[in-house]
């Protein structure tokens, strides 16, 4: 498979760009102590790119594939929204499992920092293999890394991933076209539930190849009595035109 810059699917199903780099180095070249203080701040922080524009076009080009997905999901059909989704089968994609695998130790300081602050227990281990085999053990089993699509009018509803007891509390989407031109609409939606206050919302556009890391479940926030937990949902404002494709990078297994 040749994309129109000259992306090529490598051995072992790796996606590599005209200059041979794999999504590894992305991860590696962000700063991600400017990520954790934002994501302390907002819930949520955007990353520099992780993936070239001819990563995405060949990651995205995956889709009609079927046989590489465990389960497909019809966003009406279950009334998420509108749209559809795909979860990833065993083996997973190269760059998809390098992605996964080099965040995973980027966001754990981040992760036991939080749990620390909320006095609860912080279970994941030193590395993305020691976490899974957890799942596993605890029967989470099934691959949750996911490809999303939105046509016109499509549009995710708020929500959370949680796929059984094992939480991993910080998830990353990347996005795989390129907004303005592929697509309008479709921001990245973030809503918190603020403590005896209004909700706070925050919406995201995500330029191609660009992550962006947020809260699974909740996140920490300062009260009078030290910190408390500001639970926070996810979802997709309506597409307006075009398609709009992102990789979603869950670090928990479903059950």
């Amino acid at each position: 498979m040749t994309g129109a810059a000259g992306a090529r699917l490598g051995e072992g199903g790796g996606v590599a760009g005209a200059d041979g780099a794999l999504p590894r180095a992305g991860v590696e070249a962000a700063d991600w102590d400017a990520i954790g203080s934002e994501l302390d701040a907002h819930g949520c922080a955007q990353t520099p790119p992780l993936l070239t524009p001819a990563q995405c076009r060949e990651i995205a080009a995956l889709y009609p594939e079927v046989s590489r997905f465990r389960s497909t999901v019809d966003m009406a059909r279950h009334r998420y929204g509108s749209g559809q989704y795909r979860y990833f089968d065993h083996p997973l994609p190269e760059p998809v499992r390098e992605l996964r695998a080099a965040c995973y130790p980027r966001l754990l300081p981040i992760a036991r920092t939080w749990a620390r602050r909320l006095g609860r227990p912080a279970p994941w281990p030193d590395t993305l293999e020691e976490w899974l085999a957890l799942c596993h053990r605890a029967g989470q089993t099934r691959p949750t890394p996911l490809l999303l699509r939105y046509g016109a009018n499509d549009w995710n509803a708020l929500h959370q991933d949680l796929y059984g007891d094992l939480v991993f509390p910080l998830q990353v989407v990347i996005g795989l076209d390129e907004p303005g031109i592929d697509y309008t609409g479709g921001e990245f939606l973030l809503v918190e539930q603020r403590f005896r206050a209004q909700s706070r919302g925050t919406a995201r556009v995500l330029a191609q190849g660009q992550g962006l890391v947020f809260t699974t479940r909740d996140r920490p926030v300062r009260s009078a009595r030290g910190w408390s937990a500001a639970p926070v949902r996810h979802g997709v404002s309506t597409v307006r035109s075009g398609t709009r494709h992102t990789l979603g990078l869950v670090f928990h297994d479903a059950a």
